[in-house]
């Protein structure tokens, strides 16, 4: 019954005994040590720990002696050749006043300052997102009205030189009609399905590579395990091309673009945890993203290129957002990951 509990935390619990052996670890702690509990238990904490902080193993050693609990902060935890840095609470089991077991708790500080990073981004694209879609709405109004007066004038005029100009006045008009359609988003609910997110990857690949021009390559590394999920299909589409299209954009036309697929386990987005997710990731070797523009890249109308709407990744994000999901991105010259993490 314990057991099936400390299973569900989010947090990773390990328990060592009087000998600071490790006799049970938790599927979080699985997680954060990169090793099964199978391997890991019977290890001693000198062996689990040999690369890490030596505060570790002299704060398990304190709260033996002790017998007091205790709390530590921004640990050096190295595993696999993976550093981290987590917040320690050890609590000491007692059994006739003496220390029997100590309960160990680590938390990844990264974790925290990854769901407070992730909050603060969705809450500034949700702002952006209903003054951008207010903005169109009142934009709408008075063009339906221009384009219906530059259409009467039109029919008015005689001189073919004064009709060219109510004629690009019309064009214009529909022109900035297009563009607050794409402002304002989908107009009906997403119609949720079951579906297979490699129906979708490929047929974005499909997409990308009729467009291109042939000085492009597209490597599928996709993870067959992954379950079928409920998304809408078509959404999901236009959510990946358009991010796909940004690379290709970045590379212009020449380089390499990988769509890669991997299951999540435990993850939490925003504030909400789920037991599983799906890792979709579009990379491009390109030259990276302005740093500058790192902050901002998902925010309308916000582009690096003199021809662009910067309503791409925009929309990419909203689409996403609908599905209870979110976008990442990670930019370096020669490798930018944009990861669209979804839960199943």
């Amino acid at each position: 019954m314990f057991k099936r509990i400390l299973d569900h935390l989010n947090t990773a619990t390990l328990l060592f005994n009087s000998d600071l052996t490790l006799v049970y670890i938790n599927t979080a702690g699985e997680i954060l040590l990169a090793d099964s509990a199978r391997h890991l238990v019977g290890v001693s904490a000198t062996e689990l720990f040999k690369f890490s902080d030596p505060a570790l193993l002299i704060n398990l050693q304190q709260c033996l002696t002790m017998a007091e609990p205790l709390v530590d902060h921004e640990l050096i935890l190295d595993r696999m050749g993976q550093s981290f840095t987590v917040n320690l609470c050890a609590t000491p089991l007692l059994v006739d006043d003496r220390v029997n077991e100590i309960l160990v708790e680590l938390q990844r500080m990264d974790n925290h300052l990854r769901i407070s990073k992730e909050e603060q981004l969705l809450s500034q694209q949700n702002t952006a997102r209903l003054l951008v879609r207010g903005l169109a709405h009142e934009i709408k109004n008075p063009l339906g009205g221009l384009r219906g007066a530059a259409q009467l004038l039109n029919m008015e005029l005689e001189d073919p030189d004064l009709k060219e100009y109510t004629q690009i006045i019309i064009a214009e008009s529909d022109r900035l009609q297009g563009l607050m359609d794409k402002l304002l988003g989908p107009n009906k609910p997403p119609d949720f399905k079951v579906i297979n997110v490699h129906e979708v990857l490929e047929r974005v690949r499909q997409l990308v590579e009729a467009e291109s021009s042939g000085g492009l390559s597209i490597i599928c590394d996709y993870d067959p395990s992954i379950p079928d999920i409920r998304a809408d299909r078509n959404l999901l589409i236009q959510a990946v091309l358009n991010i796909a299209k940004n690379a290709v954009q970045a590379l212009d036309g020449k380089g390499k673009i990988i769509l890669k697929s991997r299951i999540q386990r435990n993850q939490i987005i925003g504030r909400q945890h789920h037991k599983l997710a799906v890792k979709i990731d579009i990379i491009d070797n390109g030259s990276g993203i302005d740093p500058d523009l790192m902050e901002r890249i998902f925010y309308p109308m916000i582009t690096g290129r003199a021809d662009g709407t910067g309503l791409g990744l925009s929309i990419a994000q909203s689409l996403i957002n609908q599905h209870n999901g979110l976008i990442e991105c990670h930019s370096e010259p020669g490798s930018t990951v944009f990861s669209i993490i979804l839960p199943i």
